[in-house]
């Protein structure tokens, strides 16, 4: 009859936070194994050490090597595999035996720790427990004293062995953050916290509940100091007091055409760390709740401007500004209104940035395949701000030199006989047969995609909610065997 298996989570580092569970487990087990580094020592042994009896069967799990080079065939992770599978082969043989196994694992078992190695080639053929521990996470947040999360916020696990422009859009789109494996990834980590705006709210914990414990403001921490076994934290934001800056900032954030699900992380980023968004009420009532205490003020779309001064003054007076735009900023929307107002002298010393989202015709396109493959032009149908005759030469100058159009604000209440004129201006410049996209409310709970031909473009189908692609004389519209009909502009011409 087989043994059984126990994956046993000891906690951070003291003996004392190692639950009632691990105890027994320990005290059931024939044979104790836990992995060790190359000098034999072992963390987990050194925390159940009194559990451990003289009779008990010690399996001592030496890694081959820690940073060192190797000559593996495999690599590092060759050499690491073969280690698993010879290493879960000597446990097997005891479970064979009959023997009752109890793995060590320092935190939780399944928590970034070795033992997972083992339960993923064993737990399957044996009889298997993992008794959980207290990870370090838990721990640094106990050593702190400080909220790790609260009500709605999301808390992101990221380990700061990632390439720090991943590490910084990570920390940049959560809200509450841990970076586990510090050490000589410590320099790399603090420059994606300060690249996303984090750096003033992170906190460091070395070695919570063990010998040599030490929290400090990460900032100050020098680098050469810094072990593996340290992490990098973020806390909980509710209730933290708003720095008080004598400047501010402005960033104009595109948060895509449909909200949440569009948002780049360093567009999530800007709103999180925002103390004020500041938008069109339609574009701002997308936004997520991400941070509580932050104020929104919502006005109407036809008051660009003076939303932009508004922004200007609260960044004046030391606030963190967002000013939410719908799609990409800077066509057709909001960045212009704001670099135009902050051009005037008193707003000369106030920073303005412009983060880039998904603007609607890459959306619309994506949505109907391919049709924005080649040369094309975007051009806004909306005479509020200029005049008909100017749209209507444009139009007639892009269908001329064969580009794909996109066609933006095509039609509202108050606007409904410009998409008939588009129409009718380019059946004499190209064929009727031409395909064209009607793309409403993409990434939205009512989109609707559809590939029509420029004699059957209905006009009255048409609304502020949608955006029209004009295909040129190359592009292509399939229908699939699923009934789909996609578009595609070929990038080779003539």
């Amino acid at each position: 009859m087989s043994g059984k298996l126990y994956g046993v989570g000891l906690g951070p580092g003291d003996p004392n936070l190692m639950t009632v569970a691990a105890v027994k487990a320990i005290a059931s087990a024939d044979v104790v194994a836990y992995h060790s580094a190359r000098h034999g020592r072992s963390i987990a042994r050194t925390i159940a050490a009194e559990h451990i009896r003289e009779d008990h069967i010690e399996e001592r799990l030496m890694y081959p090597l820690t940073v060192e080079t190797t000559d593996h065939p495999g690599g590092y992770r060759g050499a690491l595999d073969d280690f698993y599978e010879e290493a879960s082969k000597r446990l097997a043989a005891h479970l064979d035996a009959g023997r009752t196994v109890a793995v060590l694992a320092e935190g939780d078992p399944l928590f970034y720790g070795s033992y997972q190695h083992m339960h993923k080639r064993l737990a399957h053929r044996y009889d298997t427990t993992v008794i959980p521990g207290v990870t370090s996470v838990s721990a640094a947040a106990a050593r702190l004293g400080e909220p790790l999360c609260e009500a709605e916020e999301v808390l992101t696990i990221i380990p700061g062995t990632l390439p720090e422009d991943e590490l910084t859009a990570r920390l940049a789109g959560t809200d509450s953050a841990v970076v586990m494996k510090l050490g000589r990834t410590f320099p790399t980590v603090r420059r994606a916290l300060e690249r996303a705006g984090r750096l003033e709210d992170a906190r460091y914990v070395e070695r919570a509940f063990m010998a040599g414990e030490r929290t400090e403001t990460l900032s100050e921490v020098d680098p050469s100091t810094v072990p593996y076994f340290s992490v990098a934290v973020l806390p909980s934001r509710i209730d933290q007091e708003a720095p008080v800056r004598e400047r501010g900032e402005v960033a104009v954030v595109g948060t895509g055409p449909a909200g949440a699900p569009w948002l780049t992380p360093e567009s999530r980023g800007a709103l999180v760390n925002a103390d004020d968004l500041v938008g069109y009420t339609t574009y701002l009532d997308r936004v997520p709740v991400l941070r509580p205490g932050q104020r929104r003020h919502g006005s109407d779309n036809k008051v660009e401007s003076e939303r932009a001064e508004f922004a200007l003054d609260l960044a004046r007076r030391g606030r963190r500004v967002a000013v939410v735009s719908g799609g990409d900023p800077g066509v057709f929307a909001m960045a212009t209104a704001v670099l135009e107002v902050a051009s005037e002298p008193r707003y000369a010393d106030v920073p303005v940035r412009v983060l880039p989202g998904v603007t609607a015709a890459n959306a619309a396109a994506a949505a109907a395949g391919a049709p924005l493959g080649h040369d094309y032009a975007t051009i806004s149908l909306s005479d509020r701000l200029k005049p008909w005759e100017v749209i209507a030469e444009r139009l007639r100058a892009a269908a001329g030199a064969d580009l794909v159009l996109a066609l933006y604000n095509p039609g509202s209440k108050s606007r409904t006989h410009q998409v008939a004129a588009a129409r009718e201006l380019l059946l004499g410049l190209r064929s009727p047969e031409t395909p064209v996209v009607v793309a409403r409310d993409v990434g939205g709970p009512e989109q609707s995609v559809r590939v029509v031909t420029l004699k059957t473009l209905d006009p009255s189908e048409v609304d502020m909610r949608t955006l029209l692609l004009i295909g040129s004389s190359q592009t292509r519209a399939v229908e699939r065997a699923d009934g789909r009909t996609i578009t595609w502009t070929p990038r080779r011409y003539g």
